[in-house]
């Protein structure tokens, strides 16, 4: 996630990829709310009987909810009633008879879980109406239909506990309480919390625990030291071993099953050496683990059971792209599915495994099947110190792939990554004639943890050295103007670009930041409290920026404000919780303080980017005339979306 053969052909395809189309002429401008408004229908979901399908779909107002169909029939019921921020997460209640789903207050991820009755009068609880309270790590279970359990910061805003909670009555009995480390929780096959993740303040270790029953003391089991990454799966279906990603003795992940007991190695699974494990596809009713992906540049399946191993066959074959499973009913004869490709919607359908037949069922941006998209090719992108950093390269259809106006499109996180696909933001700067490079630095999750652990303190270093290195790159082959180049990125993205402004001024032309942090120290300061266990591994990342100064204010773009010579735009959500208004606030009045140009628009009911439509098109809107002034690109015409909740500041 590197050999020579790989390399070479994949400088064949780029090859052919950038070739000019003889007579070509740039493509119909998609609107924006096509590319970037909600989707038509998405997550579709099977109901435990195996007759029904939940997913996700506007209402009449244009708000995401959970609707409702049987199989084979058009009954489409709407079956919640959120009216302002939309629902985005829900599954199927093991009972068949309710929905629940996950919902929190202008952006502040304070989740809250509900449930509605799928009766006639689809009565709607609050699981856990707590104020201030947030709700995670949902886990339910086919042999327990009537139970869930969920993780609540109720008794200490820092940790989770585990609470058992009845569907029907909404009753909730406190069942495992969190010693004050732990991160994540486990069931075995009978639906006990037996294992758990901690994490080790002192040293940034992560420390697999079990016991041998709800009763039983807990005993550390195995250690993850910081430098290795990796991970708790499940149990096996015989409660006595777990499955485990471990990039011990390696620097890729591999996935193996240890034993319980002793946390010995009993057996290796699968591994890939480009890049860590992916997915695993674990059966809910017999715990036993089916099959696993690998994504260096796109995904890769590798199945352990010769019954999945046809139906992955049959998948592979029946639509085109990378194909996933959604949800299985209780007898494991039906499945959702998608199927997801670069330059088309997301396509979804029910497989029926005895048959092997795949029935669409819908796509999730049908208005997108008129227009022409770009491909995205996977590229690889040498750094100057010799890393290789997969990458992707989407480039405006129809005309000649020499010499554009170039957005650079860092990712979140930062220990996250890009992967192929539809990308709504990727096809919109295509679209408007942009070519949109998307690297994955140093840093990125799933390429081995030596290319990992090369971004610890290393923001504003050299994680910025090789976007540069990316720019240069794309210079370099020709396809990029060195005089029209942006960065623009969310979250760490949009640190990526207020560094790339600062510490590399005379590379960018202009900068989009949604989100951005600016000052590190200020930037943990305002972190949650449940983001304390991870503290020591923010430290080790990051460096510890709110102890020392000198290296803090070499790292954050804040302090650096007098060497910026382009524009920028900045949005941000007022309720975020992990990268607080401040953060921009305090970067636009140093700007504005320098006389420097800068726009600044502020959501009132937006948290970590913008999750309502008429936000999300206002930004891109503003964004969409900004790059158009100063790269030259086409642009759509914008007005303020009706209802807009923005305050230019």
């Amino acid at each position: 996630m590197r050999r020579p053969a790989f390399r070479a052909l994949l400088a064949l395809t780029l090859a052919l990829a950038l070739a000019p189309v003889a007579g070509a002429a740039p493509p119909t401008l998609i609107p924006r709310d096509v590319l970037l408004g909600n989707p038509s229908r998405i997550q579709p979901r099977i109901s435990p009987d195996g007759t029904r399908i939940a997913y996700i779909a506007p209402s009449d107002k244009n708000v995401l909810n959970v609707w409702m169909r049987t199989i084979g029939k058009s009954d489409d019921r709407m079956v919640t009633a959120d009216d302002h921020r939309g629902i985005r997460t829900f599954f199927w209640a093991e009972d068949g008879a309710h929905l629940v789903y996950l919902q929190d207050a202008g952006g502040n991820e304070n989740f809250h879980l509900y449930r509605v009755g799928l009766g006639a009068t689809l009565d709607v609880k609050d699981l856990t109406p707590f104020e201030g309270v947030r709700a995670q790590n949902v886990i339910v279970d086919p042999a327990h239909a009537k139970e869930m359990l969920v993780s609540l910061n109720q008794r200490d805003k820092k940790v989770f506990d585990v609470f058992r909670v009845n569907v029907d009555t909404g009753e909730s009995k406190p069942d495992t309480q969190n010693p004050g480390d732990v991160s994540d929780w486990f069931t075995d096959a009978n639906f006990v919390i037996r294992a758990a993740a901690a994490s080790n303040p002192n040293d940034g270790s992560v420390t697999l625990r079990v016991r041998d029953d709800a009763n039983a003391a807990w005993r550390d089991l195995v250690t993850l030291p910081f430098e290795e990454t990796g991970g708790l799966i499940g149990f096996a279906p015989d409660g006595k071993s777990l499955y485990v990603e471990t990039s011990i003795g390696s620097d890729v992940t591999r996935l193996v099953r240890i034993d319980a007991a002793n946390g010995k190695e009993l057996e290796a699974i699968a591994t890939d050496p480009r890049c860590d494990v992916g997915q695993e596809v674990v059966n809910p009713l017999t715990h036993k683990l089916e099959a696993v992906s690998f994504e260096y540049t796109r995904r890769e399946w590798k199945t352990f059971d010769p019954a999945i191993g046809a139906d992955f066959t049959a998948l592979a074959k029946a639509q085109p792209g990378d194909f996933s499973i959604i949800s299985r009913d209780h007898k494991d004869d039906r499945w959702t599915v998608a199927f997801v490709r670069d330059d088309g919607p997301v396509a979804y359908a029910v497989y029926d495994r005895a048959s092997h037949k795949v029935t669409p069922l819908f796509v999730s941006q049908p208005e997108l099947t008129k227009y022409t998209l770009a491909p995205m090719k996977p590229v690889t992108i040498p750094t100057r110190d010799g890393l290789q950093m997969v990458s992707y390269l989407t480039l405006p259809p129809g005309v000649p792939a020499k010499n554009l106006p170039l957005v650079l499109f860092p990712h979140g996180g930062p220990w996250a990554r890009d992967f192929w696909g539809l990308n709504g933001q990727t096809q919109w700067l295509a679209n408007r004639g942009y070519a949109v490079l998307q690297p994955n630095f140093r840093a990125s999750t799933g390429f081995g943890k030596k290319f990992l652990h090369a971004g610890d303190k290393q923001w504003g270093g050299t994680m910025q050295d090789d976007l540069t290195d990316a720019v240069k790159w794309a210079i370099a082959q020709g396809i990029a103007d060195p005089k029209k180049v942006a960065i623009m990125g969310g979250s760490y993205g949009g640190y990526a670009t207020l560094a790339g402004l600062t510490f590399t001024p005379d590379l960018y032309a202009c900068g989009v930041d949604i989100v951005g942090p600016s000052n590190l120290k200020t930037l943990l300061e305002a972190t949650p409290p449940y983001w304390q266990t991870l503290r020591k591994q923010l430290y080790l990342r990051m460096g510890e920026v709110d102890k020392d100064s000198v290296f803090n204010q070499k790292v954050s773009p804040l302090f650096h404000v007098d060497q910026v010579k382009a524009p920028l735009i900045v949005g941000q959500g007022a309720n975020d919780p992990r990268v607080n208004i401040r953060e921009s606030t305090q970067m636009v009045e140093a700007m504005r303080a320098k006389g420097l140009s800068v726009e600044y628009v502020v959501y009132a009911d937006e948290g970590h980017g913008f999750a309502r439509p008429q936000n999300r098109l206002d930004f891109y809107g503003r964004a969409e005339q900004f790059l158009a002034k100063y790269l030259g690109g086409r642009a759509e015409p914008y007005t303020p979306v009706d209802g807009n909740t923005a305050a230019m500041k």
